[in-house]
């Protein structure tokens, strides 16, 4: 799902993913969730993904709060676009350990940004540019028509 009261400036919430044709300025704030930028070079098109945990279970349906589903249907969508795999590269964020955990399992962040890098390198999409881990927040802004990323770091608590 997507909030803000300008339609061609979408705020991404944790579950949710964003692409459609022309320009956009889509906003998001990551913890241990991934946001995966997608952006196709010629067209100048791009769209946003926020996923939470990383895999899907097979349990409920197959929504991109799971980074696999995700990841996938944000390719789809930019497929559906009139992107060309070839043209298309990859800005990652996010998967900050913002939780304290001892426990390898409770890491999601860490388990969230496996998935990006293993889909995408499997998908043949180069990751052009990245900012994870850490134990800190990121406030991401993706300007879907140059492919620029801003991105503030949160201090942590």
């Amino acid at each position: 799902m997507t909030t803000g009261s300008d339609p061609s400036k979408p705020f991404l919430m944790p579950g949710a993913l964003f692409a459609q044709n022309g320009a956009y300025i889509i906003t998001t704030v990551l913890g241990s969730c991934i946001a995966v930028c997608l952006w196709d070079r010629m067209r100048k098109e791009g769209g946003m993904n926020h996923y939470k945990l990383p895999l899907w279970n097979g349990d409920g349906l197959p929504c991109p709060k799971y980074g696999n589903i995700a990841i996938a249907k944000l390719i789809e969508r930019m497929d559906e676009m009139g992107c060309l795999r070839r043209n298309i590269v990859a800005k990652v964020f996010g998967g900050g350990a913002v939780i304290k955990s001892t426990s390898g399992l409770l890491n999601v962040g860490e388990r969230n940004i496996e998935v990006a890098v293993d889909y995408l390198a499997r998908e043949n999409i180069p990751i052009i540019a990245s900012d994870m881990g850490g134990d800190y927040s990121r406030k991401i802004i993706f300007n879907t028509q140059d492919g620029a990323i801003m991105m503030k770091r949160a201090s942590p608590s």
